[in-house]
């Protein structure tokens, strides 16, 4: 019986390889710039159009509503139409929407923008990534998510400083402009790679489960937010509280009986797939947090300028761009579960860390130590997340099953975001902060609890519908 020939370490990429990898580190790029450049902006844009908090947790949030729940959808889209074809339509999306928000004259058509945009966003990220997982696989695998994490970092370093300079120099809509030239670049790849789009045959998309989990997820996430201001009392919080909490009870009981559902319930009972999306709802819940928390804590109380605040995150993007690709390789190697155990409990020391900032900031010795561990613990953890939750599942459902993975880690960022309010007492203050940091380095620790627990090293499953 002949043998497959075993993986050569360090394989050089292909030709067609590297425009794949290219390809999915710039579409998953304008997302992640996006994410980077608005946090930044935030007080600069509640302080030209109103709206105060609440309009900065739903600048982030109508974004991660749309993304969250028609994530799924464009996993199952990218199956049937080809994953190739989701992310043309995706990045012309994108940069239609970045261009329309940058134009918008009110809160209103804002906030209306932001969620068209994570429309667009939906069919980058899962689309992108399962180009990588059905493209590359064994060591060749970790090493092509590593770059990818390490690539899509840069998108972390940029975002604040371009966006800081844009918001200083008093035009904070230009950085949504910024979306134009990496889309623009992303779309040039897409059409020189000469691989053969990959497509599901005999599936459907479940656009009633789309429908009930978008009603169902933005109902509860308004009255999460408006329930400071309106009162939990108030018929406004309470029946979309209802309808959101029944309509995403009716998501899962269609998920359970559609024939092509968006959520395959059969993927969770994949060990690594499952227990690897408990630990992202825990990791990306306290990551999402953190980033909106202390950016903005950093302008609005300590007193610095945008641009200032952006340099503050720079030693975290480049221990991720130094570290992830090794990282990445070592998991493809060894197996996750280590790293995905270190790292989530190194990073919530990190956060603790930061816990020493006072109302006389100084950013050497009371916010850098923090963010020089909790770097490194992201670091560890984020390629071999990913390696473990794809790897399980076979590249014929790799749409999907990055699609699901993606859903739940933006959903978990939109419920804690919306919690915000709750967390600080309804403003951004030091002791707001640090309940906030206490809260993310709690959920740290549980992701990498819950990791050591259920992760074990990658085989992948093939996995019916149901």
């Amino acid at each position: 019986m002949s043998q497959r020939p075993a993986a050569v370490p360090n394989e050089p990429l292909t030709v067609t390889e590297r425009r794949v990898l290219a390809l999915a580190v710039l579409a998953s790029f304008v997302a992640f710039l996006d994410g980077s450049v608005v946090n930044v902006a935030l007080p600069a844009i509640s302080a030209d159009v109103g709206g105060g908090l609440a309009l900065q947790q739903w600048v982030i949030d109508a974004y991660l509503i749309t993304l969250g729940s028609l994530i799924l959808v464009a996993g199952s889209v990218s199956d049937v139409f080809g994953r190739m074809r989701v992310v043309r339509v995706g990045l012309f999306g994108f940069a239609l929407t970045s261009v329309a928000i940058g134009l918008a004259p009110t809160a209103e058509l804002l906030v209306i923008m932001r969620g068209l945009q994570g429309v667009a966003g939906a069919l980058l990220v899962p689309s992108s990534l399962a180009l990588i997982t059905s493209t590359f696989r064994s060591e060749k695998q970790g090493r092509a998510i590593g770059l990818w994490t390490a690539l899509t970092s840069v998108a972390m370093l940029i975002g604040p400083l371009v966006g800081g300079v844009f918001v200083d120099a008093g035009w904070w809509r230009g950085i949504f402009y910024l979306n134009v030239i990496p889309v623009a670049i992303a779309l040039v790849i897409s059409f020189r790679i000469g691989q053969k789009d990959v497509r599901l045959a005999n599936v459907t998309v479940d656009y009633l489960g789309a429908v009930l989990c978008v009603i169902g997820l933005g109902g509860v996430v308004f009255a999460l937010i408006e329930a400071p201001r309106l009162g939990s009392d108030s018929p406004l919080i309470i029946w979309p509280a209802v309808v959101g909490v029944l309509a995403l009870i009716g998501f899962l009981a269609r998920q359970a009986t559609a024939r092509h559902p968006l959520m395959p319930l059969s993927l969770f009972r994949v060990r690594n797939f499952g227990w690897g999306n408990i630990a992202t709802t825990f990791i990306y819940a306290a990551l999402s947090l953190n980033g909106l928390v202390v950016v903005v804590y950093l302008q609005q109380v300590a007193g610095l300028s945008a641009t200032a605040s952006g340099f503050t995150m720079i030693p975290l993007t480049i221990i991720m761009i130094l570290l992830s690709p090794r990282v990445g390789r070592l998991a493809g190697r060894w197996g996750p579960r280590p790293f995905m155990t270190v790292g989530p409990i190194l990073a919530g020391i990190g956060m603790l860390l930061m816990l020493s900032i006072t109302p006389d900031f100084n950013y050497w010795t009371q916010l850098l130590p923090g963010i020089l561990v909790f770097g490194v613990g992201l670091a560890i953890t984020v390629s071999p997340l990913t390696t473990a939750i794809l790897g399980s599942i076979e590249p014929a459902r790799s749409g999907i099953a990055s699609a699901v993975n993606n859903a739940i880690s933006r959903i978990a960022g939109l419920l804690a975001i919306a919690l915000i309010g709750v967390i600080m007492g309804g403003a951004i203050s030091l002791d707001g902060l640090q309940r906030t940091l206490l809260v993310c380095a709690g959920l740290l620790v549980l992701g990498g609890v819950v990791s050591w627990i259920g992760i074990r090293r990658t085989a992948v499953v093939a996995v019916p519908d149901h």
